[in-house]
């Protein structure tokens, strides 16, 4: 019996699950929650990176524990999956140098001008990048700490992606594969190589602070002694090359061969699909990613999902349960009410400074429940805007497999199938990062042992498995309904684009 632990850092909480690969199924799970830092600026958004070393070692901890020493000797590899895009700066000692700066941050949009203009503007930007500059990526976060805090950039030593630093944790090694290295807006996705364009836009230095670029197949090393003595694991357990959350996630949920299509409904929203070849939008709206499978994964990704409706669910005092019943007890289009949800500003579309509106309060919508609706309806509204995108570019979905918080949700669900126009389904595991953290563990190990015919698309054939009975199909009324909203929140947006940056100016100094 083989087991291989895959390991989950998010924004909110790190999950673990054990895999056996001979009975394909989790045979052990665990959580263990972190938080952003508070009182920062509208805008910024930081965690310590030693809060999710404490997370890691805690969950991996536990599930050792509930699978007890003699099955903890079995454990061949763990694979990690971690948020994309955040910078971990370490100095020449190779300590933290400050808070990390996530994904979610947008303070960073001066600096996403400054590389465009150096590059020669934004088609020049996704002609040499493959994506545009935007302020969810790694690179506009490292010139603004060039920009804003000149000492620490003077220390910057060596540049790291969370889940690199949580391998570094586990191995002592510094390490970067394709697929998360391609949200850093520093690489070539094209060719698979650092940009040296993008680098010079920010600072000829810090070529030398990035590791070399790996194969997703490749391991970034084992257990440091230490760390596995801790652990109560053996030492020779590899840690594979891991990858983005995204690219984990793909993993998780087989979408690793054409045709599958998935979308994670968590904190930030993201639909990916698996191709053979890079897959560029023109317009830059579309992420241009490598997979952590030796391919590409095209991705539109939205900053306001699950934090918008849990923030009107606490609002109004309600469960998951009673908040469903209330979205349940009004019409689909909440009577008029919608919602543009831009709490953190956005990135699909590339709104940095938007802010959330209502628009169709009466006194009829005026209640809990149309709030409800509205949420849940306007951040999916948000993730078919790029869904719509996809399909432009040839990436069509058939049927949607979902992942994330948003998905156990029936009356989402169904949101989600009305909304897209084709059918959803939840999978049987629902920690589809995670999954597939163990799951490259397990390619990354049979590689390693020889069976160089292990192919990852089969290993995910053989333990991926979708919940039929939350399978959800459009209704045709619904989706009608949902395209003439589509259009109206679509219309908002833009037209209301020029007036959110001095709004939030003018929220800002009051």
């Amino acid at each position: 019996m083989s087991l291989f632990i895959g390991v989950d850092s998010g924004t909110q909480s790190t999950k673990a699950v054990v895999l056996d690969l001979e009975s394909r199924t989790v045979i052990a799970e665990a959580r263990a929650p972190h938080s952003l830092i508070d009182g920062l600026p509208v805008g910024h958004m930081e965690q310590h990176p030693s809060d999710w070393t404490k997370a890691l070692d805690a969950v991996l901890l536990e599930v050792v524990a509930k699978i007890g020493p003699e099955m903890a000797a079995r454990v061949r590899g763990i694979g990690v999956s971690g948020q994309q895009h955040g910078f971990v700066p370490l100095d020449e000692r190779r300590q933290v140098i400050r808070p990390a700066k996530l994904w979610c941050d947008t303070s960073t949009s001066e600096e996403c001008e400054i590389i465009t203009r150096k590059l020669g503007g934004s088609k020049a930007a996704i002609r040499k990048t493959g994506n545009l500059i935007l302020p969810g990526f790694t690179a506009p976060k490292i010139l603004w700490l060039k920009r804003n805090e000149p000492t620490n950039f003077r220390r910057l030593r060596h540049i790291l992606l969370p889940h690199d630093y949580l391998n570094f944790h586990l191995t002592g090694n510094l390490f970067m594969e394709y697929g998360d290295a391609s949200g850093t807006a520093l690489m070539d996705v094209r060719r698979r190589r650092w940009s040296s364009e993008a680098i010079s836009a920010i600072d000829r230095k810090i070529a030398g602070y990035l590791p070399p670029l790996s194969e997703s197949n490749h391991a970034a090393g084992t257990l440091l002694p230490e760390r596995a003595a801790t652990l109560g694991l053996s030492a020779d357990v590899v840690v594979s090359a891991g990858g983005g959350d995204n690219m984990m996630g793909a993993i998780g949920t087989g979408n690793v061969e054409p045709g599958v299509v998935t979308a994670s409904f968590g904190t930030s929203g993201t639909i990916y699909a698996f191709a053979k070849q890079p897959v560029i939008d023109p317009m830059g709206e579309i992420a241009a990613f490598c997979s952590s499978t030796g391919a590409w994964l095209p991705l539109l990704c939205t900053m306001n999902v699950t934090t918008v409706t849990e923030q009107v669910r606490t609002l109004f005092g309600q469960d998951h349960a009673s908040m469903a019943n209330a979205v349940e007890s009004v019409a689909p289009g909440a009577d008029g009410l919608l919602l543009l949800p831009y709490l953190a500003g956005e990135r699909t579309p590339n709104v940095p400074s938007g802010s959330g509106v209502l628009l169709g309060l009466t006194q009829k919508t005026f209640t809990p429940a149309h709030f409800a609706r509205a949420a849940m309806e306007g951040v999916t509204l948000g993730m078919n805007y790029g869904l719509r995108r996809l399909a432009a570019l040839g990436v069509k979905a058939k049927e949607i497999r979902l992942t994330g918080g948003g998905a156990k949700s029936a009356v989402w669900r169904q949101i989600m199938a009305d909304a897209f126009g084709v059918p959803v389904v939840a999978m049987r595991e629902d920690e589809g990062a995670a999954l597939g953290g163990a799951l490259q563990a397990a390619w990354c190990v049979a590689l390693r042992d020889g069976r160089k015919r292990t192919s990852l698309a089969a290993l995910a054939r053989e333990v991926v498995a979708v919940d039929s009975s939350t399978r959800c199909k459009p209704n045709p009324a619904n989706v009608a309904r949902y395209q003439r909203l589509q259009s109206l929140q679509d219309s908002l947006s833009v037209r209301l684009r020029d007036v959110f940056t001095p709004h939030r100016e003018f929220a800002q100094n009051g």
